[in-house]
């Protein structure tokens, strides 16, 4: 027996070491941890179980049935992070590169289908760098049933990618098809051809980091959520993440009790919009100063930064606001920030969170480069996003809401169950001045009867009162209540209970 234990322990020691020593220590001094490093600061110390640990890859051409490494390039299992059980494999660039062989797409599969049965969320931990050449169409076999298991899993559980190294060609497109991608600057990289490929093709010359790195992906591209400095700080924040989501579809996200009162009131929030309607502010303020205990997790903070997104806690339980931000291109709506917010939005009504919404929107951005762009479409993903979404919708309108931004905001027209306003919201068709120009175009030589008109106008549509009287807005409040009536909307719509009509799916704009 005693002989049995000590080759069990010597097969685990030649998995552990991946691809040996000298590989280990070349990671290393590129200033990134090891797979196996990885889900030490990851998961809850000492909780981690390891699943098949002595695979190895079958594969006999090219002399690879001469190379064989336990594990095959992927360390694969189950542990907790803060006590909540979660599934997550991490490739072995020391092993083969981290390439993807038919046995280690095996390894990912058989860990993402008992995911699925058990209700809890899959994080992978990626460093490949792609699919392994000596297999073939094997390898391409195996990406593409890992492509299946991650669309087959969207909203039933969360699923997270880490991106901590390269990611290239056939590889990309399952971190893509995942909830959320982190990345870590200067280590790690997301293209589908690389640089040498596109200047044979296109005679473009550029370098790895600046076609798919993570700064690239953050703030030009909106691919992935958020960059990290190194591979300790983009996992700890990675744990964070995990305190705001849900294990699956049928769960909430965690409650976590809070010392801030309910009805803290915030006086400064009576004088956060300035008197004048062009002035901006910082919608952040309005955030923080509204949530528990000041924690607001924001997610693409680089991209499209005239919307907000972003986990909170309101009295303990998660919820997702959206905000429009006055201080980027006056908080209209344009392409990336319609596509940003519809698919948060998505994501919270997949996976029971309730959305607030801060409202200050004077319109979708106007101009050749959004209309060529298809703003018509991409807009109208919004829209479709938070009419489709069930879970409670709680709107704050602060100031602007103007046009068809106003109705795209969660809007009361589009099932929202509480709609409420700042007494100084504008709710109209269009700003006053603009909307005066049109109606009275025949005084347009004629600046003091255009002013009297516009000081009408504004007295007549510039408040949140007209809204009111149709029902459109459940009540005007002063800002400082902000967080109470939030708080209290929320504890009324705990148990809300609303379903979609039976069909197959919907066909949302793509």
């Amino acid at each position: 027996m005693k002989d049995i234990l000590d080759l069990l322990e010597q097969k685990r020691e030649a998995a552990r070491m991946g691809g040996g020593q000298r590989r280990i220590d070349s990671q290393h001094k590129k200033g990134k941890l090891t797979a196996r490093e990885r889900i030490e600061v990851l998961l809850d110390n000492g909780s981690f179980e390891e699943w098949d640990m002595f695979v190895e890859h079958r594969c006999t051409d090219f002399g690879m049935e001469e190379n064989h490494i336990p594990g095959d390039g992927v360390v694969t299992g189950y542990g907790t992070i803060n006590g909540r059980l979660v599934f997550v494999f991490s490739q072995d660039f020391t092993v083969f590169g981290g390439a993807l062989s038919e046995a280690h797409a095996e390894k990912i599969c058989k860990l993402m289908d008992q995911a699925m049965k058990v209700g809890a969320p899959v994080i992978g931990l990626n460093d490949s760098g792609g699919a392994r050449i000596q297999e073939g169409v094997a390898s391409l076999a195996g990406y593409a049933e890992v492509f299946q298991r991650n669309v087959t899993a969207s909203g039933v559980i969360p699923q997270i990618s880490m991106i901590m190294g390269p990611c290239a060609g056939g590889a990309v497109y399952s971190p893509a098809m995942t909830d959320f991608i982190f990345m870590v600057k200067d280590s790690s990289y997301m293209f589908v051809t690389g640089p040498d490929v596109v200047k044979t093709v296109t005679h473009e010359t550029v370098t790895a980091e600046e076609l798919g790195g993570a700064v690239t992906h953050t703030s030009k591209s909106g691919v992935a959520d958020l960059a990290f400095d190194n591979d300790v700080q983009a996992l700890l924040m990675l744990r964070r993440l995990y305190n705001y989501i849900p294990s699956n579809n049928r769960e909430k996200a965690p409650y976590r009790p809070t010392l801030d009162p309910v009805d803290r009131a915030d006086m400064s929030l009576d004088t956060l919009v300035p008197d004048n309607a062009n002035k901006p502010y910082d919608m952040k303020e309005l955030i923080v100063k509204t949530v528990d205990d000041g924690e607001f997790f924001e997610l693409q903070p680089d991209y499209a930064a005239n919307i907000v997104i972003g986990f909170a806690r309101m009295d303990g339980n998660v919820v997702g606001i959206v905000a429009n931000q006055p201080l980027v291109l006056a908080g209209c709506l344009d392409i990336k920030s319609s596509i940003k917010a519809a698919r948060f939005v998505r994501f919270c009504d997949a996976f029971n969170i309730p959305v607030v919404t801060f409202v200050d929107v004077p319109g979708f951005m106007p101009g050749t480069s959004q209309e060529y762009g298809g703003i018509i479409k991409h807009g109208a993903k919004l829209l479709y996003a938070y009419a489709e979404c069930t879970v409670p919708k709680i709107t704050i309108i602060t100031r602007k809401a103007y046009g068809g931004a106003y109705d795209v905001m969660a809007s009361k027209h589009l099932r929202g169950d509480v709609n409420l306003a700042w007494p100084n919201a504008e709710i109209a068709v269009m700003g006053a001045k603009g909307a005066v120009e049109i109606i009275f175009r025949q005084d347009k030589d004629d600046p003091e009867k255009l002013a009297a008109r516009e000081a009408e106008y504004k007295a007549r549509f510039a408040n949140p009162f007209v809204a009111g009287s149709r029902g459109f807005i459940d009540d005007v409040i002063l800002p400082h209540e902000t967080r109470k009536r939030i708080c209290r909307s929320l504890a009324m719509l705990k148990d809300k209970k609303l379903e979609n009509p039976w069909r197959k799916h919907g066909n949302i704009p793509l």
